[in-house]
């Protein structure tokens, strides 16, 4: 049975440093609560049983709180998906962890665009250019390098504004 898996990056953040402290700006929050209320309208994704998973570094905790509360789920840190982790450690926790439902990881680039190009191309170095608060989804039998499927590939510009209706 096919699984599916959920790649996002965190909302624009403040430039910086340490690093891990790094925080979303406004438009950063702004984005990440656009594309939460996104994920919260749709239905043709079992996100109530949504295993959300997200770096421990804070742009992307604060990303994963706007996600969380719109779709009544806990985020749950993971060590291993900041900015540098390989995304072959990532496939292999995947791996070791069979999903019992949808999975979202709310991480960092480069590691976000190298694991989608891993998962979907065999090859990290051919990876997805994900902006900001940017979903990729992916759909797989088993989440092993080339074996996904991209599905949908959504970013914050791609929603339409509150308040504005598009012709």
């Amino acid at each position: 049975m096919a699984e599916t898996l959920l790649i996002m990056r965190h909302g624009e953040a403040r430039a910086g440093s340490p690093d891990p402290a790094r925080e979303l700006t406004d438009r950063g929050h702004r984005e990440a609560a656009r594309m939460a209320a996104w994920l919260a309208g749709r239905d043709d994704l079992d996100l109530s049983r949504l295993r959300l998973l997200t770096s421990p570094y804070r742009r992307a905790q604060q990303t994963a709180v706007h996600i969380a509360d719109a779709l009544g789920v806990t985020a749950e840190s993971l060590s291993l998906i900041t900015p540098d982790d390989p995304p072959g450690a990532v496939l292999d926790w995947l791996l070791e962890s069979p999903p019992e439902a949808p999975i979202m990881l709310v991480s960092h680039m480069p590691l976000v665009g190298a694991l989608a190009g891993l998962l979907v191309e065999g090859r990290g170095d051919h990876g997805l250019g994900l902006p900001t608060a940017g979903i990729a989804e992916l759909v797989a039998d088993v989440p092993a390098a080339g074996c996904a499927r991209l599905t949908r590939l959504t970013m914050p510009d791609d929603l339409p504004r509150p308040g504005v209706i598009r012709s």
